[in-house]
């Protein structure tokens, strides 16, 4: 194949703050991405309604490939990641860590002073990515077991571990990127 051909590989995904529209779309892509948790399609169209300042999608050829959801937990400084899907075109391309960094450089999140995100013991592709994020960002990881399997999902779930990673300065992360 010649160089000069444009290809999903050598062009960049464009991110951007999701739309109520975005839902349908949202939804299939988390499908695709095993093993996270469907959720239903009215819960990624509210998502993208009303926490988009806190949701990040990623778009490649006008077909969303990544996406992110979080919110900040009230009353405190944490931003809470709940999903990351990336589709299967999009891998490879680093985007999970860059649509995380791009969350973390938002004024919605300005006073985020953690990021948390719960990941079962056994989701290597998010302790990479979270474990990746965390070294980029000069930040430091720390785990603990949170929603126990059988305390809190009746034996239906593994267990959760909440993830904590400290941010530094908005201004620190725009010069690691």
């Amino acid at each position: 194949m010649p160089k000069d051909i444009d290809t999903p590989r050598t062009r960049a995904p464009r991110l951007r703050k999701p739309l109520a529209t975005d839902g349908a779309a949202i939804w299939e892509l988390i499908k695709s991405c095993k093993p996270l948790d469907e959720n239903s399609m009215y819960c990624n169209l509210v998502q993208a309604d009303h926490f988009r300042d806190t949701c990040v999608v990623a778009e490649l050829d006008g077909e969303i490939v990544g996406w992110i959801s979080g919110h900040m937990i009230p009353s405190k400084d944490e931003l809470f990641v709940w999903q990351v899907a990336v589709s299967e075109k999009a891998r490879g391309l680093g985007l999970g860590k860059l649509m995380l960094l791009d969350l973390v450089e938002r004024d919605a999140c300005d006073g985020a002073t953690h990021l948390k995100t719960t990941i079962t013991e056994d989701n290597d592709a998010s302790w990479g990515l979270f474990k990746s994020f965390a070294r980029a960002i000069g930040g430091k990881l720390d785990d603990e077991p949170h929603f126990e399997r059988d305390v809190h999902f009746d034996g239906h779930h593994d267990t959760e571990h909440m993830v904590t990673i400290t941010l530094p300065d908005v201004v620190e992360l725009r010069r690691a990127a």
